[in-house]
C-alpha cells in the first residue's frame, strides 16, 4: 500500500499545514532562459559599442554641413547686397510713333515705315545698367510686320537714355486683311512694339550676371491719312511693360 504522506512527483511538497512550500530560485522552471542573439551582444568578442563610425559616413555628414554651410554663407551675402543696392528694372515708354507709306494690299500684304522713339530710365541709385544684343520689332495684333536692331548703349544712375528704333517692310503679310482696313477706315490702326536685349548691373567692382530684358508696348494707335498712308502716335506717350 502506498505511502499517502510523500508528495506526488511533480508538484510541489506541502507542509503540515497544507500549504505548497516554497523555495527562491530565479528561474521557476527546469529549462533555463533562452538567450536572443541579436539582442544579447555583450558576448559578442566583435562587438564594440565605443566604436568611431566609418569613414566613409563622417566624410558624407563632414560634406554635407560643408555645402550646407556654403549654401547659406551665399545667401546672406546676396541678402545683405540686395538691402545695400536695391537694384531696380529700368523703365521705358514710348515718346512718339511715325508711320509713313503704309499701305494693305489685296493679298494682305503689309508695307511701310515706322519710326519709334523710345524713352529708358535707369531709376537705380548706384547700379549702371549695360544694354547690348538690342532687338525690336512692330507688330500688327499678334502678326510681325518688320523687325530691327538697335546700337547697344550705357546708361549711368538716375540717367534716362533716348532710343529710335527705325522699321521697314515691304514683304510682310497680316491674319485678316479686313480686320487692318477696318482700322484704317475708321481713322486709326493699332500697332504693338517689342524689344529684347541683353542687360547688366554693374556696382562698383560688383557685376550682375547678363540678364533678358523685355521690353512690350501695346496698344499704340497711329492715326493714318488716307491718301499718303503717312500718320503719328495718338494721346502722347505711352509707357511699356519691362520684366526680366
Amino acid at each position: 500500500m502506498a505511502d499517502q504522506s510523500r508528495p506526488v512527483t511533480g508538484y510541489p511538497a506541502t507542509t503540515t499545514t497544507g500549504h505548497p512550500t516554497t523555495t527562491a530560485t530565479a528561474y521557476p522552471y527546469v529549462t533555463p532562459p533562452p538567450q536572443n542573439p541579436y539582442f544579447h551582444v555583450t558576448n559578442n568578442p566583435y562587438y564594440n559599442p565605443y566604436a568611431p563610425p566609418p569613414r566613409a559616413t563622417t566624410f558624407v555628414h563632414r560634406f554635407f554641413a560643408f555645402l550646407i554651410g556654403i549654401i547659406l554663407t551665399t545667401g546672406v551675402i546676396i541678402f545683405i547686397m540686395w538691402l545695400v543696392l536695391r537694384p531696380q528694372i529700368p523703365q521705358f515708354r514710348v515718346e512718339t510713333l511715325t508711320l509713313t507709306n503704309f499701305n494693305v494690299s489685296s493679298n494682305s500684304l503689309v508695307s511701310g515705315n515706322w519710326d519709334a522713339r523710345f524713352v529708358a530710365t535707369n531709376p537705380n541709385s548706384k547700379i549702371v545698367l549695360y544694354y547690348d544684343e538690342i532687338e525690336a520689332a512692330v507688330y500688327y495684333k499678334s502678326d510681325s510686320i518688320s523687325e530691327t536692331t538697335v546700337a547697344p548703349f550705357v546708361q549711368g544712375v538716375k540717367n534716362e537714355t533716348k532710343i529710335r528704333a527705325m522699321f521697314a517692310s515691304l514683304t510682310a503679310y497680316v491674319d485678316g486683311r479686313d480686320g487692318i482696313n477696318g482700322e484704317r477706315s475708321r481713322g486709326t490702326v493699332g500697332f504693338n512694339l517689342r524689344m529684347v536685349s541683353r542687360v547688366r548691373f554693374q556696382a562698383g567692382s560688383w557685376w550682375a550676371r547678363r540678364r533678358v530684358l523685355r521690353v512690350y508696348c501695346p496698344n499704340l494707335s497711329v492715326r493714318v491719312d488716307g491718301n499718303g498712308g503717312n500718320g503719328s502716335l495718338v494721346g502722347g506717350s505711352k509707357e511699356c511693360s519691362v520684366g526680366l
